[in-house]
């Protein structure tokens, strides 16, 4: 079982920059494609950004492409998320997820992944 800690949310006005760190807690997930997705009040859960287990392929939400930017450092054990040009509308709670599936493709279907985090709000001031 492995437990995924998101850390670096908060508050920041529109415009502004955020990056949001998710570790595992007592693991390691370099094995493990990583996703991030978000949800907002009152709207179901969404896909923003994946990157496969070697860092080689990544795919965006269409709302988030140019704007955020998902790395991974596997030395570190550890995934990033770069968000750029911060919008109101991407205030939500964010959360990193794990597929522990051998996959060659970053999949955006929140089925697919396998561990979950517990979250870290990201609230966009206009």
């Amino acid at each position: 079982q492995v437990q995924l800690v998101e850390s670096g949310g908060g508050l920041v006005q529109a415009g502004g920059s955020l990056r949001l760190s998710c570790a595992p807690s007592g693991g390691t997930f370099r094995s493990y494609g990583l996703g991030w997705f978000r949800q907002a009040p009152g709207k179901e859960r969404e896909f923003v950004a994946a990157v496969t287990r070697s860092g080689g392929n990544t795919k965006y939400a269409d709302s988030v492409k140019d704007r955020f930017t998902i790395s991974r450092d596997n030395a570190k054990n550890a995934v990033y998320l770069q968000m750029n040009r911060l919008k109101p509308e991407d205030t939500a709670v964010y959360y990193c997820a794990a597929d522990k599936s051998p996959r060659n493709i970053a999949p955006s279907n929140g089925d697919f992944y396998d561990y979950w985090g517990q979250g870290t709000q990201i609230t966009v001031s206009s």
